[in-house]
């Protein structure tokens, strides 16, 4: 009997985190209201260019993320007129668990519920609760030339960014965020892992140019403009960077 009635109280409790992942998934992308995202700055390294840098962000910082939305829900016909707010929290002192990348499905599901674990005990703000909580890891470009790779969960509307703490990168930085942020709400990549270059035709910012290459603007779940079929850039800016037709059917801007 009391076999029976561990296993019943667990399926309740798979099916309420059914339940509840699909009630958030459902909030999160109706696009009623704005979707909430805080950044948590944290320092990769003990750098004091680091730290100066992480203490002087502030919300204002990260306004072109907010502008980028706004433009592009606008030009989809989003009703919203401003879909995404994005707020600086509290910066933290530890790293998230690092991704057991080329590990088995286990292995995945363990860190999975490590990485939630650690932004629930990592993710608290003040006032309403964030919808997205984005954890910006930032290393001085000095002591690191290239940072791991970034990372956004749909499960646990979670990003794991990793950013350049250097002023000269600060908007490329927004761009990787804003591409992550997609990834929480459903949005998937559109390059080839092999090459990282854009795939044809979903990874094109406009699919349909004449001539086709080379593109003015990067897809942003590309990532890089398309100038040539061997050769794609890395926008300097959101300004450079369009949400293509695919990637806005999958965040539930189209039908």
């Amino acid at each position: 009997m009391f076999k029976k009635i561990r296993i019943a109280i667990l399926v309740l409790i798979l099916i309420n985190v059914g339940v509840g992942a699909w009630l958030t998934r459902a909030r999160t992308t109706s696009w009623e209201r704005p979707l909430r995202v805080a950044v948590f700055p944290i320092a990769a390294d003990t750098s004091p260019a680091t730290g100066d840098y992480i203490a002087a962000l502030t919300t204002e910082t990260f306004a072109p993320v907010d502008d980028f939305f706004r433009e592009e829900g606008k030009r989809y016909g989003l009703a919203l007129s401003r879909p995404v707010e994005v707020r600086v929290a509290h910066s933290v002192a530890t790293l998230p668990p690092p991704p057991p990348y080329g590990e088995s499905g286990v292995s995945v599901l363990l860190w999975s519920l490590q990485m939630r674990y650690w932004a629930w005990r990592n993710g608290s703000v003040d006032g309403p609760a964030p919808h997205v909580r984005m954890f910006v890891v930032f290393h001085d470009p000095k002591l690191t030339t290239t940072v791991p790779h970034s990372l956004g969960l749909q499960k646990g509307l979670i990003g794991v960014v990793h950013a350049f703490a250097s002023n000269a990168q600060t908007a490329q930085n927004k761009v990787v965020i804003a591409h992550e942020l997609l990834h929480t709400v459903g949005a998937t990549d559109k390059y080839d892992p092999s090459t990282n270059l854009p795939a044809f035709p979903d990874g094109y910012a406009d699919p349909e140019q004449q001539p086709l290459l080379p593109q003015q603007f990067a897809e942003i779940m590309a990532g890089r403009i398309a100038v040539s079929r061997t050769e794609a850039e890395m926008p300097a800016s959101l300004g450079a960077v369009l949400i293509g037709a695919a990637t806005a059917r999958e965040i539930n801007w189209v039908r």
